[in-house]
């Protein structure tokens, strides 16, 4: 495994899964977690991301090191994967390694239809279904609003039918909020994924209020602006 490869393994950028609500408080030791608005289901604040590190292939040391990294996700608490076809081979490798630790049923599995058309959006989501060995996703949501407007019914087809048991949309740019704050008010979703942290705050203006006024959980994408957080402060001492 190159050494690029290997640091990147080894620093995994979390998503904060945020819902706007207060969090309970939970026992020691014990994450946090937030209702989902549309159900009250409790989710725990902290998920996972799968863009590039999880597209490994078939690179059995970066597998391994997946998988550890999974089991002690899981055994912290941690639930909510979140993944895409456009991640490459993500999807298949997180089925994979959930299916080997046996956790598959006890995780938030979430997953984008990213392409154009109907027709190809039916084929891509089921796709997503085998790569990571469930018969239902917990989230299935339009990446990027690609074809939004394609894959909308799709997805309310799917939740009625109970194939997907919340269904969203996402964005990673505030360019996009727009376009995002138009289909927040066009359909009824469950989740918004967006980026949102310290460096990229512009959520707060108009998106986060929406999806509070129609109780819609919201997935931070980006939560440490891709690691520039940490490149900022690195070598300088904590404040007193």
């Amino acid at each position: 495994m190159n050494p690029r490869r290997r640091a990147s393994l080894r620093s995994l950028a979390a998503l904060a899964a945020t819902v706007i609500a207060r969090p309970a408080n939970p026992a020691p030791g014990a994450m946090h977690t937030r209702p989902i608005p549309a159900s009250g289901e409790p989710l725990p604040v902290v998920g996972l991301g799968t863009w590039q590190v999880f597209d490994v292939g078939d690179d059995a040391e970066a597998k391994a090191t997946l998988g550890e990294v999974l089991r002690i996700f899981h055994s912290g608490g941690g639930r909510l994967i979140d993944s895409s076809p456009m991640y490459g081979a993500a999807e298949s490798v997180v089925g994979e390694l959930c299916a080997a630790l046996g956790v598959c049923a006890s995780l938030f599995l979430a997953t984008k239809v990213w392409t154009v058309g109907r027709g190809e959006g039916l084929r891509q989501m089921e796709r997503s279904l085998r790569r990571l060995r469930v018969p239902a996703i917990d989230l299935m949501q339009v990446h990027n609003l690609v074809d939004v407007a394609a894959h909308a019914d799709t997805l309310a087809e799917w939740k009625a039918a109970g194939r997907a048991r919340y269904i969203g949309i996402t964005h990673y740019s505030a360019a996009a909020y727009g376009e995002v704050e138009h289909w927040l008010a066009a359909r009824r979703w469950d989740f918004l994924q967006i980026n949102y942290s310290l460096a990229e705050r512009d959520a707060e203006r108009r998106l986060l209020p929406i999806a509070r006024e129609r109780g819609i959980a919201v997935i931070a994408n980006r939560p440490f602006a891709e690691g520039a957080l940490f490149r900022r402060v690195r070598g300088k001492p904590l404040p007193a």
